[in-house]
C-alpha cells in the first residue's frame, strides 16, 4: 500500500499563493506517477497536475496551466502542488494520488486538505 498524507492547505486572499505538500510512505516511490486532483462542494473530481515517476513529464489541464506547478522530491518521497494567482473557484478539497505506470487509474489516495480562497 502507498500511504499519501497532504499538507500545506489553509485559507488565502484570492491572488495568494499557497504550496501543498503530500508525504508518501509504504511503497517504492519513485516507481509511481503522482497528480494532484480537487473537488469542491457538489462538483466532480478533477485533475489539476500530473507528474511522472522520475518528474521529467508534467502534465497540467486548462484550468491549473500557468498559475500551479507540481513536483516531486524522489529522496524525501513527497510530491508539492505550488498554486499561485488562487481565485476563489480554487477552493476545494485538494487530494494527493498515485498510480504504479502500468495502471490506468490511480489507486493511492490521501485524506484530503482543504484550500479556501477568499474574493
Amino acid at each position: 500500500q502507498l500511504q499519501l498524507v497532504e499538507s500545506g492547505g489553509g485559507l488565502v486572499l484570492a491572488g495568494g499563493s499557497l504550496r501543498l505538500s503530500c508525504a508518501a510512505s509504504g511503497l517504492p516511490f519513485s516507481n509511481y506517477y503522482m497528480a494532484w486532483f480537487r473537488q469542491a462542494p457538489g462538483k466532480e473530481r478533477e485533475l489539476v497536475a500530473h507528474i511522472s515517476d522520475t518528474g521529467n513529464y508534467q502534465y497540467y489541464p486548462q484550468r491549473a496551466k500557468g498559475r500551479f506547478t507540481i513536483s516531486r522530491d524522489n529522496a524525501k518521497n513527497t510530491v508539492y502542488l505550488q498554486m499561485n494567482s488562487l481565485k476563489p473557484e480554487d477552493t476545494a478539497v485538494y487530494y494527493c494520488a498515485g498510480k504504479h505506470p502500468a495502471k490506468n487509474e490511480y489507486d493511492y489516495w490521501g485524506q484530503g486538505t482543504q484550500v479556501t480562497v477568499s474574493s
